[in-house]
């Protein structure tokens, strides 16, 4: 009777939805930091009509969620690698292989791969996005093989390969000059009206669709059976292994696609620098979005989410005029303290 009373009380109900769903307090940390964002942007405004404001304010937010997008997509499948109690500390690498992969397939000059074989335009296009996913899956499986069939812990075997990839990428690159066809550039610089939002709608679709394949479908189960407890899902009848190998499989295929629109987006890459912190981004943002660390529970919509919130922190410290290397500090400070409340919620 008195637990009832408790749940009757509208507050004791939020303290209670609280404590039981990540998505709640990362969707109330969210909002306080999208309205304290809003009163300094408007604060910050000086003169103006409210039309100019409105404008101001929708132009800022597409900005966020635009260079936001490609880390997006990345922490897609980097929930599922979680989940399955697992990690991808190789996505920055992958990321500038397949760029680099996707810009030799493209390249638009009379050396280039496809153009010297008379393929130009449309075509061309399809069959550097085509190879480039194809690669990315393919750098994804060696990470899964590791894994699950080297029985590599994997921290060790993605902290391998992000040195490998890089360092043979900047290897056999150290030469090359390829040319992004302008056609290629459309794919993320296509206008919507005024403003440039495809890497934002690709990001929403694919974070739609992966939504589905996490509640849906046979493979979204395996993934969070296996995390929860990967003896019981293999007494089950799971092929753990396949499952494995599919995830990061999965997980390269997604940072080939942020790789595509990284390339259309911007017609070049930096094979040092590209992609260096998407792997700790990515991590954040699933951390954030409620995603134990521990596997087995997480969602989409909490990375989704949690994207989000790392990406006002960066511009909130942006407008406080925080220094660089510190923003970089903020960021850790979050995944502790995530990973803090997590295991105060399991520990309870």
């Amino acid at each position: 009777m008195e637990k009832n009373q408790v749940l009757q009380n509208p507050g004791n109900r939020f303290l209670e939805a609280w404590k039981r769903n990540p998505l709640v307090s990362t969707g109330v940390v969210l909002i306080l930091m999208v309205i304290i964002q809003t009163g300094i942007m408007i604060y910050n405004f000086g003169s103006g009509s409210i039309g100019e404001l409105m404008l101001s304010l929708l132009t800022n937010w597409l900005n966020i969620l635009r260079n936001n997008a490609p880390v997006g997509i990345i922490a897609l499948g980097m929930t599922f690698a979680i989940i399955s109690g697992g990690i991808d500390l190789s996505v920055g690498s992958t990321l500038v292989a397949v760029g680099a992969v996707v810009m030799a397939v493209v390249d638009g000059s009379a050396t280039g791969l496809l153009t010297s074989m008379g393929i130009t335009g449309v075509p061309a296009y399809l069959i550097a996005i085509v190879v480039g996913v194809l690669f990315g899956a393919a750098l994804g499986w060696l990470n899964g093989v590791l894994i699950a069939h080297g029985k590599l812990p994997p921290f060790i075997a993605t902290l391998g390969t992000m040195q490998i990839f890089r360092s043979v990428t900047q290897q056999l690159t150290q030469h090359a000059n390829p040319s992004v066809p302008k056609g290629f550039l459309q794919i993320a610089n296509l206008k919507i009206g005024s403003f440039y939002i495809m890497p934002i709608v690709y990001w929403l679709l694919l974070a739609v669709a992966l939504y589905i394949v996490s509640k849906r479908t046979t493979f979204g189960r395996h993934v969070y059976a296996i995390g929860s407890n990967v003896r019981t899902a293999r007494l089950s009848g799971i092929n753990v292994n396949k499952v494995k190998r599919r995830i990061y499989m999965l997980t390269g295929m997604l940072v080939a696609l942020a790789a595509i629109i990284q390339v259309s987006r911007i017609g070049s890459m930096d094979y040092a620098s590209a992609g260096s912190g998407y792997e700790m981004d990515a991590i954040a943002a699933v951390i954030v979005g409620g995603t134990s660390m521990a596997g087995g529970k997480g969602s989409i919509v909490g990375t989704v989410l949690g994207m989000l919130i790392i990406g006002v922190m960066n511009n909130l410290l942006t407008l406080f005029g925080v220094p660089p290397f510190l923003r970089e500090a903020c960021k850790g400070v979050i995944v502790i303290v995530a990973v803090l409340l997590q295991k105060k919620e399991a520990d309870a």
